[in-house]
């Protein structure tokens, strides 16, 4: 084994970063995907916060359940949107540092 390896010299082999391209193309197209997960979150937000109001007022307590299910839901996309971004953030500068 020693034999093998003082007949092949070690190389440092790093990875061309500059090689690949496209990281304002992928910016781009999260930052895309990021308003539109933000739009429709708000939306479903605002719609099953009334769904919730409007069957609570009238006592449909199996409405106001999927009301309140469906502002728990938006609110949770939209942190995990915000998550994502965090996640991607992280992820290019690391590259950046390797």
């Amino acid at each position: 084994m020693h034999v093998l390896a003082t007949l092949i010299p070690a190389e440092n082999v790093y990875p061309d970063l500059s090689g690949v391209r496209g990281k304002e193309t992928l910016l781009s197209i999260v930052g895309a995907l990021l308003t539109f997960v933000l739009i429709v979150a708000v939306l479903m937000l605002i719609i099953s916060a009334i769904v919730w109001a409007v069957s609570s007022a009238h006592g449909n307590p199996h409405t106001a359940t999927k009301g309140k299910s469906g502002v728990f839901v938006a609110l949770g996309a939209a942190a995990l949107a915000g998550a994502g971004v965090a996640w991607m953030n992280f992820l290019l500068n690391l590259g950046d540092t390797l």
